[in-house]
Parts: structure tokens; sequence; C-alpha cells
């Protein structure tokens, strides 16, 4: 399961920006993952769940947001309708993905001691 990897890149990315900006906790994790990126939501949970304990992240909530695959030409830009053809019904150039194979850290809420 590679979603452990993940996650343990996750852990080392919050860790950072919490060092950063001087925070004691994190309360919220919010993840985008697109429906082409290879990653089951269920075990990022899972894996999150495992590896997030006794650190920074012992509290937090993890939000998972799935991405739709988006598709549009490659010459002309034109949407293209996934689950057919991915050619440009205009031009006949190939489709290119423009959304959907994403893993994004969205957003982070910590915690920060008054000052």
């Amino acid at each position: 399961m590679h979603e452990y990897s993940i996650v343990e890149a996750l852990m080392t990315h919050i860790g950072e920006q919490a060092r950063a900006h001087g925070a004691t906790a994190v309360s919220r994790v919010v993840v985008r993952i697109g429906e082409l990126s290879g990653v089951e939501p269920d075990l990022l949970r899972t894996a999150f769940e495992l590896v997030r304990e006794r650190t920074i992240c012992d509290a937090a909530a993890l939000e998972v947001e799935r991405i739709g695959a988006r598709w549009a030409c490659g010459d002309c830009g034109r949407a293209i309708q996934g689950g057919g053809p991915l050619r440009c019904g205009a031009c006949g150039a190939p489709a290119r993905l423009i959304e959907g194979d994403e893993i994004l850290l969205a957003q982070l809420e910590l915690e920060v001691a008054n000052v």
C-alpha cells in the first residue's frame, strides 16, 4: 500500500509547516485526491490514523476531498467529456488531463500559542 508512504510524506510536510508557524498542534488536515491518482481514500484515512499517533497531528481530523477527472483538448483547449474517445470533437487533437490525478495538501488548521 503506497498510501502509507504518501501519509509519511504528508506528515513531514505538515511538520515543516507547523514548525514554520509556531504551531503546538494540528486540528484539521484537508487533502484533495484526484480520482486518477491511484490513491484509495479509505486506505489513506487508515494510514493517517496509524501514522498520526504521538505526532503533532495526534488529534487532527482528516478530510479527503475527491477531485473528478477533467480533460481538455491539448491544442484548442476545448473541454472533452471523459468516458468516451479522448480526442477533440472539433479539431481531432488528443485530450490532455487537466485535473484528477493530483494529491494535494489543501488546508491545515493549526493551533498556535497566544503571543
